[in-house]
Formats: C-alpha cells, structure tokens, sequence
C-alpha cells in the first residue's frame, strides 16, 4: 500500500489540541483537592504507582516488540505492538492522573549520589514525557496515512525516547517506591 492508495487524514489538530490538553491536565492535577484519609473508593492510593510502573513495563516492552516485527518488516504485527502501547500509556495515564489529583506529593528521602541520580533521573523523565506526546501523535498519524519516509524520520527520535520514557518512569517507581 502507498501513499497514493491511501486516502490522507489531517491529524495535525488533532495532535496539538491533545499534546496541549494532556500537559495541561497534567499540571492541573496540582490544583486539585487532595485526598484527606490517602485513599480513593476504599483502595489505597499508594496502590496506583505500582500499576503505572507496571503500566510502563508493558508500554516499554510493546515498543521492543514494535522495534523487532518493523526490523523484522512485519508491518501488521508492528502496528499491534505499537496500538498495544498507545493503550498501556493511554491506561498510565488515566492511573497517573488519578494519583496526583488525590495523592499528596512523595518527596524522595535518600542522599548522597542516589539523590542526584533520581533527581537527573526524574527530570529528564518529565521533560521527554511531555516532549514524547506531540512526537508519538505525529509518529502515529504518519504511520498511518503510510506516509513511510517521513514516519521513518521521525519515529528515529521518537522511539528511543519513548523507550526512554517508558523505561525511566518504571525507576522513578523504584527509587522512589521506599518514600510513599
């Protein structure tokens, strides 16, 4: 299938209006009344950064097995990984949101050398999370309008760092993990 056989969809509206709502609601999440008693429908709040870790777990192994079928030029299987890891995020962040907006923040309690690995850790973690969702949306949306040069050139950047996010959210978790 080539690009001509395909008729092309403008997402780029799309991909801004939801790279620009997701970051907002993210950073609006801090505005929000908190929990008073740390839990949410009688379940433990502190429950929820372990299923975004796992959450992560599962994104970051999606991608993998996204990077091997296309290396493997098995475009069918490529595009379920890559759905697959579009869900597992999507779910990530529905858990993610619902923490913050009713957890107060954990603040990391270890020193040393530790610290300032968590500490470059997280913040690149938060810089590449925000920077990941107009690139993945763009990746995706090129990928399925088959408009493979230009899905190739950008999906070069966007899975390492998508990896990368995956990946360092998952030892955010354990770094922090001891503090909740």
């Amino acid at each position: 299938m080539t690009t001509n056989d395909i008729k092309q969809k403008n997402y780029t509206p799309l991909i801004w209006v939801l790279s620009i709502a997701i970051v907002a609601v993210i950073l609006g999440t801090n505005l929000l009344p908190k929990s008073k008693d740390g839990t949410i429908f009688g379940m433990e709040l502190t429950v929820l950064p372990g299923i975004n870790a796992f959450l992560n777990s599962f994104t970051f192994l999606f991608l993998i097995g996204a990077l091997i079928m296309i290396k493997k030029k098995n475009i069918q299987a490529h595009r379920r990984f890559i759905v697959a890891a579009f869900v597992s995020t999507f779910l990530f962040f529905i858990s993610y949101l619902t923490y913050h907006s009713m957890a107060e923040s954990t603040t990391y309690g270890g020193d040393g050398i530790l610290m300032y690995v968590y500490y470059f850790v997280l913040i690149t973690h938060i810089v590449l999370a925000a920077v990941i969702v107009p690139l993945a949306l763009i990746t995706l949306s090129r990928g399925l309008n088959m408009q493979v040069p230009k899905h190739r050139k950008i999906a070069r950047w966007t899975m390492p760092l998508w990896l990368y996010v995956s990946f360092t959210g998952v030892l955010v978790y354990f770094m922090i993990s001891p503090y909740y």
